[in-house]
């Protein structure tokens, strides 16, 4: 009997399966031992569609920067296009948190991330702020998303109410955890909010430099 035909191995396979190990256990757990385990090849097969780890895991970053929503900017103002981009890069770093540290690095030569943040800059200097302000803007927001995404605040506290006795302002601090996501989002809802309005001040004031 003839043997079952292999499915054919392609970049958006080892990608998709590279982004599912990373996913599940981190960056450290996608070898390409691993990967190829998981894709039931050789391992010398992967090296004919990526030549290291490192680009496998930056073509991971770019499937990640491709799925968040940068359309806000082509019909709204500066402020809901900003808006909009920032809680939709937030909801996808929160879905693939082990991804962050690599993203938060900067777009590098990902034409995804290049792509935001000429969307980004580019509506905030069509709309007349500065090329230097908006640069700053920029890694303003990138901050705030990529640091918000990248460990949970609720969570460094213990589920242990003896442990925060000696601490009076602290007492109600091991229930953090069990509301992490009305603690950590409503953070990230907070500093969005006051980040945004503060600009749109200066704005409205023509303090755009």
């Amino acid at each position: 009997m003839a043997r079952p035909r292999q499915a054919l191995l392609t970049r958006e396979r080892i990608v998709e399966a590279a982004a599912g190990l990373i996913d599940a256990e981190g960056i450290d757990a996608c070898s390409m031992r691993r990967l190829a385990t998981e894709l039931g090849v050789q391992g010398p097969s992967l090296y004919n569609h990526f030549a290291t780890k490192a680009e496998i895991v930056d073509a991971v970053a770019e499937a990640v920067v491709a799925q968040v929503d940068i359309s806000g900017f082509q019909d709204t103002d500066w402020r809901e296009g900003l808006r909009l981009w920032a809680k939709s890069y937030h909801a996808v770093l929160s879905a693939h948190p082990n991804i962050v540290p690599v993203l938060a690095t900067g777009p590098g030569r990902r034409p995804a991330g290049l792509a935001m943040a000429e969307a980004v800059f580019g509506a905030l200097v069509d709309a007349g702020w500065s090329r230097a302000r908006a640069t700053h803007i920029g890694a303003l927001m990138r901050y705030l998303i990529t640091g918000s995404a990248l460990g949970s605040f609720a969570l460094g506290f213990e589920d242990d109410p003896g442990l925060y006795g000696r601490y009076p302002h602290l007492h109600r601090a091991h229930e953090l955890a069990a509301h992490r996501d009305a603690v950590d989002e409503g953070a990230f809802e907070l500093g969005l909010d006051l980040l945004i309005d503060s600009l749109s001040d200066r704005y409205d004031q023509g303090v755009r430099r």
